[in-house]
């Protein structure tokens, strides 16, 4: 595995192709099949199907796409969800929310509450307030129950194309939408489902209402908007749906900024807060973006920005060039000594080093100080179980496993470790579930197979059944309702 792209707990998401994205709409036809009847009409979408409906598209894009598990990145994208949520009357949904690893500047919810956003909508907005200002605007069309109307009108769609045309709503302008647009949508009936005039409007409306009852400044719907419109005009990026599709997208933009204007002075005024926005930005930015731009971008700042000292040195570890990071990783502890990140990135980098004295104390301190940060922790447990404390190891990847019960890599990791300690029944479970989660039904059956031939005690015998349960629970969504 390569260690430089490793930095994801689902890290094997994050070695997916293009052809790996294609098969996502493979997948994405079978599991929406039961939901289509005959030639392709719809019956009624009420709630509890399109919870059903949420639920499904949310387990294809987590199993198939690249999702950032990094609690520095997903929590934080989490706590503005909660915050817009906050604005808004009681709501039937559970709002969950994702970052998919994708340059493309985009933002998408789906029915059922489930919001994703890429990184590259991240990293081309400049404030936390316009970030919160797309996912508002996505939200809205959740709760407004937009997409699920398009569905239930749309009866006369074939069921292929309404399938693909769903995928490139939910994920236009990504790498992935792009290939199953070409593939599906040639005979232009997916506008169909796109969003009307109407809907946009709408969402814009409510959406500007969650996020100034959720405490946002304002206007940054409309930067957002604004921004991305010019990245699109300046490097060719494309645009989201919701930017691309209708031409009255000035307008819109005119009409917030009116509304804006006629809010009260203490809402219209509330003063930006990016401590924390820019602290995932630096990390996405060192970690996932283009190693030149990331480059350039750090070495501007690095003599005034203690977080640009820790990006840098995260770039030339990615480049290769050790010795450079090591230098500016210790100029980035000097300057933040008690920063969890900080020690994280530190520890990890020492961790690959193969120094595990250096990276056992930093990553350990970046625990002490931040508790949640499950990175840091799958690192030390790869640390101990390389040191040959697989007693430790184990404890660390259980209690990872509380959090993250379908983590598939910790699953994998923890397999290994409990089969070279010998617990060899254990470990086949593990990697059963490990296959599992990933979607690799083979080598779940085999697996499977191998720790059915161990299994002894009632214990044994009772870990399969839960087992065989989380696989059933699984398989339920992608089979047809009775």
């Amino acid at each position: 595995m390569d260690k430089k792209i490793f930095r994801s707990l689902s890290v094997a998401r994050f070695i997916k192709n293009l052809f790996v994205k294609k098969f996502f709409f493979i997948f994405f036809l079978i599991a929406w099949a039961p939901y289509v009847y005959g030639d392709g009409v719809f019956s009624s979408i009420g709630l509890k199907k399109e919870l059903e409906l949420g639920k499904r598209f949310n387990m294809q894009v987590r199993s198939s796409l690249p999702i950032v598990e990094d609690p520095e990145v997903s929590l934080y994208v989490q706590s503005i969800v909660d915050r817009i949520v906050s604005g808004m009357p009681p709501q039937p949904y559970e709002f969950k929310s994702g970052v998919i690893l994708d340059k493309a500047i985009n933002a998408f919810a789906i029915p059922g509450g489930y919001v994703f956003v890429n990184t590259g909508l991240i990293l081309n907005v400049d404030h936390e307030d316009e970030l919160a200002g797309t996912l508002a605007h996505e939200l809205a069309h959740v709760t407004q129950r937009h997409i699920v109307q398009r569905l239930e009108r749309s009866q006369f769609v074939a069921a292929a194309t309404m399938l693909g045309a769903l995928t490139s709503v939910f994920l236009g302008g990504g790498q992935a939408a792009g290939a199953v647009f070409a593939g599906s949508l040639a005979a232009g009936q997916a506008t169909m489902l796109s969003y009307s005039r109407e809907n946009e409007s709408e969402a814009d409306q409510i959406g500007l209402q969650y996020l100034t009852k959720g405490g946002f400044k304002p206007q940054g719907m409309v930067g957002a908007f604004e921004k991305i419109r010019r990245k699109e005009w300046s490097t060719g990026l494309s645009t989201p749906e919701y930017l691309s599709t209708h031409p009255n997208v000035g307008e819109r933009i005119n009409e917030m900024s009116s509304r804006v204007m006629m809010l009260p002075s203490k809402v219209k005024d509330r003063t930006y807060h990016d401590k924390r926005f820019n602290r995932v930005k630096t990390l996405i930015l060192a970690r996932y973006g283009d190693t030149e731009k990331a480059y350039w971008q750090f070495s501007k700042d690095v003599k005034t920005n203690c977080l640009s000292k820790m990006g840098l040195a995260i770039v030339e570890e990615r480049k290769g060039n050790n010795k450079e990071a090591e230098k500016m990783f210790k100029d980035a502890f000097s300057c933040l000594p008690n920063d969890s990140l900080v020690c994280r990135e530190f520890g990890s980098f020492y961790y690959n080093k193969g120094d595990y004295e250096q990276g056992k104390k930093l990553l350990e301190k970046a625990i002490t100080l931040n508790p949640k940060d499950a990175i840091a922790q799958f690192f030390l447990a790869k640390l101990f179980d390389d040191t040959k404390k697989s007693v430790k190891a184990q404890a660390l990847y259980r209690e990872l496993l509380k959090f993250y019960p379908e983590d598939q890599e910790i699953h994998l990791m923890y397999g290994r470790s409990l089969g070279n300690s010998g617990k060899i029944f254990e470990g086949y479970i593990h990697l059963s579930y490990s296959s599992l989660y990933q979607g690799d039904m083979a080598k779940y059956a085999m697996w499977l197979e191998k720790a059915k031939k161990l299994a002894k005690s009632p214990k044994d015998k009772n870990k399969l059944n839960k087992l065989a349960q989380a696989e059933k629970n699984r398989s339920s969504l992608m089979k047809d309702e009775e």
